[in-house]
C-alpha cells in the first residue's frame, strides 16, 4: 500500500512538472505602421484580441514594426503594444534598420534595447538584430551580436532548450552571414527560429534547425483581415496557429521538440563558394586586418594613412603599407558616414548626435560640434570647410580648424545619408525625403531643389553620392532609373529605366563616361556628354542580384566596382572588358578606393579593412 501511494504520488509529480512546461504565447510580425496607415488599425485590433485570449504567457514582436523608422511611428507602435496585459518582447526587422533617421539607434532607446533575453519554463528565448543598418545590402549579423549569441549559449546549463527569434530567415539570400549563425548555434540544444519577413506562414530548416515564418500583422488581401500568430509549446511540440482578427485560431505547422533536426556536421549545408579565386588566381589579398565592428564607411587616405569608422562607434587609423592599427577613437554610437581628411584633421558624424573633428596623427578630439539627431551623413572637404547633413533636417558647412559653424541650411525635409558633391559653386545632397537638393556652396542659400515627381520617400535619390560634368548632375536611384539634371536650374535633362540601375554611379577621370551597377550582373556605361540617354557598353559580370549603394570609381584606366555578397571586380574603361573577380567574403563591401589601376583599398560590412592586388 505504503508503495502505491508513493507511485500514485510521483506520477502525480511528474504531471504537475509536464503541465508547468506547457505555454501559449503570440507572436506578431510585420506590422509596417506608418504616421497615418491601416496597419495602425490592424495592430490596435491585434492586441485587443490578443488581450481576450485566455492562458497567453507573453509575446513576441518580431520586426518591421514600422514602414519608415521613424521615431513618431516607433512611438507609436509603443503605445499600442503597451497595452497588452501580457509582456512583450520586440526586435527590429530591416524597415527599422535601413531607413532610420536615428541610424536604428531609437528602436533601442524606445524599446529598452534592440535584443532580448528571457527564460520561460526551462526555455531560453534569444532574440537579436539581423540588419541591415542603414544600407541596401543582405540582412546581417553583426560581430558583436555573435560574440552575444555565444556568451549566451556557453554560459547556459548544459543541454538548455533555445527559441531564437529574428526578423529575417538565417538563409542565403536573406543574411549574408547566416552560416557564423547557425554553425554556432548547431553546437546546442536549439529548438527552433521564429521570425518574419515574408509576410506568410511558412516552415524553414536554416542549415537543419527548425524555422518557422510567420504571417504579416497587415490585412491580407483574401478576406481583408488582419492577424498574427499562435504558438503551443509543450513536453513534445512546438504547434503554430495562425489567429486571423475576430476568427478562430487555424493551425497550419509546428515541429517536434523531441527529435533532433541537425547535427555540427557542415558538410551537408550549403555555403558561399569563393571559386571565383581561383579563376583569377593573380588577385591577391596583400593584408587584411579586422577592427572589430560592421563597417558601413567607406576608407579614406590621408598622408598613407586609412582611417575608417565602424558600428561601434570606432574611429579606427591604420597604415596603408601593412594594416597596422595605429590608434582608434570612440564615439558614443555608430559610425555609418565616410569621414573626410584634410589639413591633418580628420571629420566625421556619428549617431551619437555630434560631428568631431580628430588630429589624424594623434587621434586626440580637436573639436566637437552638437546636432540635434544622429549624423549619419558622409563628408566632403573643400578649401578647409566640410560639408555634412544629419538627421535633425539640416546640412551644415563648418570650418575643420575651429569646428565653428560657417553656415546651416535647416529646411531639409528628410534625413541625410549620402556624401555631398561639391560642384562649381555648389553643394548638392539627397535626402530621404524625395529631394535632391543644391545650396550656395559659400552662404547655404537655396538655389533648387528637385524630387521628379516620386511619390514614395523609399524613392529618394538620398543613397547615391552625386557627379556632375559639364553642366549636368547624375544620380541613380531606388526608383532604377539614372537622371541627368541642368545643374543651375536643376531641370530634368534626361531620365532613362533603359539598365535598371539602383543608388549607384562613378564619372570617368576624363569626365565623358558615367558608370552604374544594375541589379542583375551588369556594370553599364553612359555618356556623360550627351543631352540624351546615350549607353556606349554594357558588361555582364555575373555577380548575380545586387542593391548595394557602392559606387563604381575609375582609377587609370580601370574601373573598379563592388557588391553586397563580398565581391570586388575591375572593368576596361574604355569597353568595359572585364579584368578579374575577386571573392572577399560574403557581406556587403562599400565603395572601394583604388590605389592604383592594380591595387584597390577596401572595407566590408564584416569588419574587414585590406588591399586587393593584381600581380600581373
Amino acid at each position: 500500500m505504503k508503495n502505491t501511494i508513493l507511485y500514485l504520488s510521483t506520477l502525480l509529480l511528474l504531471a504537475i512538472s509536464v503541465q508547468a512546461q506547457d505555454f501559449k504565447f503570440a507572436l506578431v510580425t510585420d506590422i509596417h505602421v506608418t504616421k497615418d496607415s491601416l496597419a495602425y488599425n490592424d495592430l490596435k485590433k491585434t492586441i485587443d484580441q490578443i488581450n481576450n485570449t485566455p492562458n497567453l504567457s507573453f509575446v513576441l514582436v518580431t520586426g518591421d514594426l514600422t514602414e519608415e523608422g521613424d521615431r513618431e511611428s516607433l512611438n507609436k507602435v509603443k503605445l499600442l503594444l503597451d497595452r497588452l496585459k501580457v509582456k512583450y518582447y520586440a526586435i527590429s526587422g530591416n524597415h527599422e534598420t535601413k531607413w532610420s533617421e536615428s541610424g536604428s539607434t531609437d528602436f533601442g532607446h524606445i524599446f529598452n534595447g534592440d535584443r532580448f533575453k528571457f527564460e520561460y519554463n526551462g526555455y531560453t528565448f534569444l532574440g537579436f538584430n539581423t540588419g541591415p543598418i542603414i544600407r541596401m545590402m543582405d540582412g546581417h549579423v553583426a560581430p558583436q551580436d555573435i560574440t552575444w549569441l555565444e556568451k549566451e549559449f556557453s554560459s547556459a546549463k548544459q543541454g538548455t532548450p533555445f527559441i531564437l527569434v529574428t526578423h529575417y530567415p538565417l538563409q542565403d539570400g536573406d543574411v549574408d552571414n547566416w552560416y557564423e549563425v547557425t554553425d554556432l548555434a548547431r553546437k546546442y540544444n536549439i529548438k527552433a527560429v521564429l521570425g518574419g519577413h515574408y509576410h506568410r506562414n511558412l516552415l524553414f530548416s536554416y542549415d537543419g534547425i527548425p524555422g518557422i515564418i510567420n504571417r504579416s500583422n497587415l490585412r491580407d488581401k483574401t478576406d481583408n483581415k488582419g492577424g498574427y500568430s499562435l504558438y503551443e509549446v509543450n513536453k513534445d511540440s512546438i504547434s503554430v496557429y495562425e489567429h486571423k482578427i475576430g476568427q478562430n485560431p487555424k493551425k497550419w505547422g509546428g515541429y517536434s521538440l523531441t527529435e533532433k533536426y541537425y547535427t555540427e556536421d557542415n558538410s551537408n549545408y550549403k555555403r558561399p563558394s569563393d571559386s571565383v579565386n581561383h579563376i583569377y588566381p593573380k588577385i591577391k589579398e596583400k593584408w587584411i586586418t579586422r577592427i572589430g565592428g560592421t563597417i558601413y564607411s567607406s576608407p579614406v587616405i590621408y598622408n598613407n594613412k586609412i582611417y575608417v569608422g565602424d558600428d561601434t562607434g570606432l574611429l579606427t587609423c591604420l597604415s596603408l603599407s601593412d594594416g597596422l592599427i595605429n590608434w582608434t577613437f570612440k564615439s558614443n554610437n555608430r559610425i555609418v558616414g565616410t569621414p573626410a581628411v584634410e589639413e591633418g584633421i580628420v571629420i566625421f558624424g556619428s549617431a551619437d548626435k555630434n560631428i568631431y573633428g580628430i588630429d589624424s596623427e594623434t587621434g586626440k578630439q580637436i573639436w566637437k560640434y552638437p546636432t540635434q539627431e544622429a549624423v549619419l551623413g558622409a563628408v566632403t572637404i573643400e578649401n578647409g570647410i566640410a560639408y555634412i547633413g544629419a538627421s535633425d533636417q539640416t546640412f551644415r558647412a563648418i570650418d575643420i580648424k575651429s569646428g565653428k559653424l560657417v553656415w546651416e541650411y535647416a529646411h531639409v525635409k528628410g534625413y541625410i545619408e549620402t556624401k555631398p558633391l561639391i560642384y562649381k559653386d555648389k553643394v548638392i545632397f539627397g535626402a530621404w525625403d524625395n529631394n535632391l537638393y543644391a545650396l550656395n556652396k559659400r552662404t547655404g542659400e537655396l538655389l533648387w531643389t528637385w524630387n521628379g515627381d516620386l511619390t514614395r520617400m523609399h524613392f529618394s535619390p538620398a543613397a547615391v553620392w552625386p557627379v556632375a560634368a559639364h553642366g549636368k548632375i547624375f544620380f541613380t536611384a531606388p526608383d532604377r532609373v539614372m537622371t541627368a539634371l541642368d545643374a543651375e536650374t536643376g531641370q530634368t535633362i534626361w531620365r532613362t529605366k533603359e539598365s535598371m540601375v539602383r543608388e549607384t554611379i562613378g564619372l570617368s577621370a576624363d569626365k565623358t563616361q558615367l558608370y552604374s551597377k544594375t541589379m542583375q550582373d551588369s556594370v553599364v556605361c553612359y555618356s556623360a556628354i550627351a543631352n540624351v540617354p546615350e549607353r556606349i557598353w554594357a558588361t555582364n559580370v555575373g555577380y548575380g542580384y545586387d542593391h548595394a549603394p557602392s559606387m563604381p570609381v575609375e582609377k587609370d584606366g580601370v574601373v573598379f566596382g563592388s557588391t553586397k555578397n563580398g565581391l570586388i571586380f575591375a572593368l576596361e574603361a574604355k569597353d568595359g572588358n572585364l579584368l578579374w573577380k575577386h571573392k572577399i567574403g560574403n557581406s556587403l563591401i562599400n565603395t572601394v578606393v583604388p590605389l592604383n589601376n592594380k591595387e584597390c583599398l577596401f572595407t566590408s560590412a564584416e569588419g574587414h579593412v585590406g588591399i586587393l592586388v593584381n600581380l600581373e
